[in-house]
């Protein structure tokens, strides 16, 4: 009679005979016959039950292990090149394993996203648990999918999180990965469509819980794909770092630097210091010393830092974290000017006229030591003559120098005319456990403007000294308006009764002059944002282009290498157009300027979506106890599906369907941006003063749904305001002819 084996004897011969997992080959291999076969059936049973081993048809797998051959999907190559690949088949209920794709010259060329199928080796003490190699091409990319799960009697279905969308998915029993009702999942379209027409989809990833507060900002992180683990090599890296030693660097640590950031920053990476210039031919003019953190230090060329700083572009901020460009160890500690600390740095020494013009500079490699960090509220504060015991005893050395400068800079800023959008800013603050405590607009004091304008000359100085010493960088540009754009807002601004030049070439003094007419009138809001939204986006570029909004020649940024890898690339330009180091910038770095600006501006273009995606959904959290409740408000978006309103109290934009509006039909004119009804001839356009009801607010999409009340004061016939016992003002009638284009004139001016 043979011996029954244990379970762990089955499960480790299944392992090293992945291909011999019948049951006949089990009980062959173990010598068991006749009723024997009885005692290794139900082994096999308890061992399927407990999740470890996974039938599959007549034969038997370690739920844990891949099989042999197995379809994989080629992911995008990591920050050292190498190929690696995700199992389509993985079952197991620990992490996902790591694979190694290694192609051969004779192979047919994979990118990301193919499907092959391919032949997988388990492998021990690597960084990957199996090497993959190529059997053949199978397939490309599904659709990516993040969503909630519902579970149902057959595996469920899954309901898509993004904002407006009405789409689901069916899962199979076997596709689940074990989701539990109600989870957040990422999943993949695979295969025909299932029951009631749905496509089908398997589940890859699990998220947990959608509606837990911590959970907003990871499914942004998720869903834009921003990496947010660092690699061994970079932490190892970062480590190991020591804090930059004086050495041939000039040393400033005399001067009383400080940083003022907000209340809440995360980083201080700028310094900054002023005084009077004491040199007679420059009379009532003044000397601004600008010290950003010297990264280029720690993060060298081709290191393993170099690589993740590139490959994540630049920093993402939350309302409840920060996805870091570089480890804590830098971005926290080695290049934060923090108090009393010496700080390496490269410094740009600034000489100012007395209306503000910077008539020369220099820069310098140096140690500083900052005398404060400072906050904005203290320091503006401070200005208004209500100082606090920190600001006290540096008023009269380091404040009001500061602000001195500042006031002459506004005369040059007032005289170059840079585009003065005035578009308030949210701030969102939680509570400690990640709930929305409140909603409000950030206070703008002189102190931001102050470090802003300082800013924006640093910038501009290290622009014109690269350009000098003819080293390439890359310039953030900022090109004009379309002409199809400003025939846009030039209608706009004609509509709502003023005027846009037209056959001249445009400047931002013509925008701002539009901006001023508008200024306290019922369309300053619509021109600001009709104006933002004629703008182009801001990319980098290592041609320079100019920026158009700050009306400037040559611009590049320089001031947060800590956050924005394009500062970095300029940082070591710098070093090597003044001969400084071994740490400038690389041939490599040179060769590859094209496609890291490109790199960049995506990724940059990336964090904003993933940012603003994160406000919506924290908004619509926030007011989800509110529904129901009325608001006002102002059309900020005319589409031929309905209108988007944004929330005077909050600022949070919300949708009103046009299925909603009324009981008649309306047109939409893509060229005025109005919706008109047939039978009232009610125009509706941007900028209108609106009162709304919240109807729906999704937290986990961030959507919110609006019906519509009044408009400029007066109810919708037959609307829900009617329905409230408050009569219809406006009279009813077909338009006249040509009023979809005065139609903001007409329906605003009563």
């Amino acid at each position: 009679m043979a011996r029954i084996p244990s379970k762990t004897e089955i499960l480790d011969w299944i392992a090293e005979n992945p291909g011999l997992s019948a049951k006949r080959d089990i009980a062959k291999a173990f010598g068991i016959k006749g009723a024997e076969r009885i005692e290794l059936k139900r082994l096999l049973k308890e061992l399927e039950a407990e999740g470890t081993l996974e039938r599959r048809r007549k034969s038997y797998r370690d739920a844990d292990k891949l099989p042999p051959v197995t379809i994989l999907i080629i992911l995008a190559p990591d920050r050292n090149g190498d190929q690696f690949a995700r199992a389509v088949e993985w079952q197991g209920e620990g992490p996902e394993p790591r694979i190694l794709f290694l192609p051969r010259k004779a192979d047919a060329p994979v990118a990301e996203g193919d499907r092959v199928l391919a032949r997988v080796n388990e492998v021990r003490g690597e960084d990957h648990q199996y090497e993959a190699r190529l059997i053949r091409k199978i397939g490309t990319n599904p659709l990516k999918v993040l969503g909630i799960f519902r579970k149902g009697a057959e595996g469920g279905r899954i309901v898509s999180i993004d904002k407006g969308s009405d789409k689901e998915w069916v899962v199979g029993a076997e596709a689940t990965q074990g989701a539990k009702d109600g989870e957040l999942v990422e999943a993949e379209q695979a295969g025909a469509k299932g029951r009631m027409g749905l496509p089908r989809a398997r589940i890859v990833e699990r998220l947990g819980d959608p509606a837990a507060p911590k959970a907003v900002s990871l499914i942004a992180i998720h869903q834009h794909g921003i990496p947010d683990d660092f690699p061994d090599a970079a932490i190892e890296e970062a480590d190991r770092m020591k804090p930059a030693a004086l050495g041939d660097r000039e040393d400033l640590r005399h001067l009383p630097f400080v940083t003022i950031d907000p209340a809440d920053a995360r980083d201080h990476d700028d310094a900054c210091y002023a005084h009077a210039d004491e040199d007679p031919r420059n009379e009532g003019g003044h000397i601004v010393w600008v010290a950003i953190a010297d990264v280029a230090h720690y993060v060298t060329p081709g290191s393993a830092l170099d690589r993740e700083a590139r490959y994540r572009g630049n920093s993402t901020y939350f309302p409840d974290r920060v996805v870091p460009m570089l480890p804590d160890r830098l971005s926290g500690d080695l290049c934060s000017l923090h108090e009393g600390v010496a700080r390496a740095v490269l410094a740009v020494w600034m000489k100012l006229d007395m209306k503000g013009r910077k008539i020369s500079h220099r820069f310098t490699r140096a140690m500083i030591r900052s005398v404060a960090s400072l906050n904005y509220t203290e320091v503006q504060e401070a200005r208004d003559g209500r100082p606090n015991d920190r600001c006290a005893g540096i008023m009269e050395e380091v404040i009001a120098p500061l602000y001195a400068a500042y006031e002459a800079t506004k005369v040059a800023r007032a005289m170059r005319q840079p585009l003065d959008l005035d578009l308030p800013e949210r701030k969102i603050e939680l509570t400690e456990d990640g709930r929305v405590a409140s909603v409000a607009f950030r206070e703008r004091f002189d102190a931001h403007r102050l470090i802003e304008e300082f800013m924006i000359l640093a910038n501009v100085a290290a622009a014109e000294e690269l350009i000098r010493l003819r080293r390439p960088l890359l310039y953030r540009v900022h090109e004009e308006p379309s002409p199809l754009k400003l025939d846009a807002l030039r209608e706009v601004a004609e509509a709502s009764g003023f005027t846009l030049a037209k056959g001249q070439v445009l400047k931002t003094e013509h925008l701002n002059r539009l901006l001023a007419q508008a200024e306290g009138t019922d369309f300053d809001e619509l021109l600001n944002i009709t104006t933002l939204r004629s703008m182009t986006q801001a990319y980098y570029h290592p041609e320079n282009f100019g920026h158009f909004g700050l009306a400037l020649k040559s611009y590049a940024h320089f001031t947060s290498p800590i956050r924005r890898y394009s500062d970095l690339i300029v940082h070591r330009a710098l070093i090597s157009g003044h001969g400084w180091g071994k740490d400038g910038l690389s041939a490599e770095d040179i060769e590859r300027l094209e496609e890291t600006a490109q790199h960049i501006s995506e990724t940059e273009r990336r964090s904003m979506a993933a940012e603003r995606d994160t406000t919506d959904r924290y908004l619509a959290a926030y007011l989800s106890d509110r529904v129901g409740a009325e608001f006002e408000g102002r059309v900020s978006g005319v589409t031929r599906f309905g209108l988007f309103v944004k929330l005077t109290e909050t600022g949070a934009d919300g949708l009103i369907p046009i299925r909603t509006l009324g009981r008649e039909f309306f047109h939409y004119d893509p060229r005025t941006e109005t919706l008109m009804g047939a039978d009232t001839g009610l125009v509706i356009g941007m900028g209108q003063r609106v009162t709304v009801r919240l109807a729906e607010a999704v937290p986990v999409t961030g959507g919110l749904r609006l019906e519509l009340l009044e408009i400029e004061g007066r109810g919708m016939p037959g609307g829900a305001s009617a329905r409230r016992g408050r009569p219809s003002t406006r009279r009813s009638g077909r338009a006249a002819p040509g009023a979809a284009k005065s139609g903001r004139k007409v329906t605003r001016r009563r």
